[in-house]
């Protein structure tokens, strides 16, 4: 099952608000094992650039969801979830120069990317649905 099914499935099995509910911790793990993650890295001051940049965008991922849920109209659940997609996009860019620079490897950060890629499949189906 690809993920657009497994949300379309989700949506039709488990109520809106549940649902919802059940992304926003996911959003907040990501955060969470991002600074997990984090903690295990090099302590060279290329590192500690990239880290940092990671820590803030993978954060906001979560900031900003928590945000578009509380959004009073279409336009602007469609423009809160269009900077949780930036960031998140944002977060597997640093990821990717965390592991391609050599300070970390592949397996270290498949995880990350796996679930990262995940929610910004989800959002940009969200995004596509709604109308501004």
């Amino acid at each position: 099952m690809n993920l657009n099914e497994w949300v379309m499935s989700e949506l039709n099995r488990i109520p809106k608000e549940q649902f919802v509910e059940q992304f926003r911790q996911r959003t907040k793990k990501l955060a969470l094992d991002v600074i997990r993650f984090s903690q295990s890295l090099p302590r060279t001051e290329e590192v500690i650039i990239m880290k940092r940049q990671l820590l803030r965008s993978a954060t906001s991922v979560g900031a900003n969801y928590r945000a578009a849920c509380r959004a009073r109209s279409s336009a602007e659940f469609y423009s809160k979830v269009s900077i949780v997609i930036e960031e998140a996009d944002e977060t597997m860019f640093w990821l990717e120069l965390l592991e391609e620079s050599g300070s970390t490897s592949k397996s270290a950060t498949a995880p990350l990317v796996k679930e990262t890629t995940e929610i910004l499949s989800v959002l940009a189906k969200a995004r596509k649905n709604t109308t501004r």
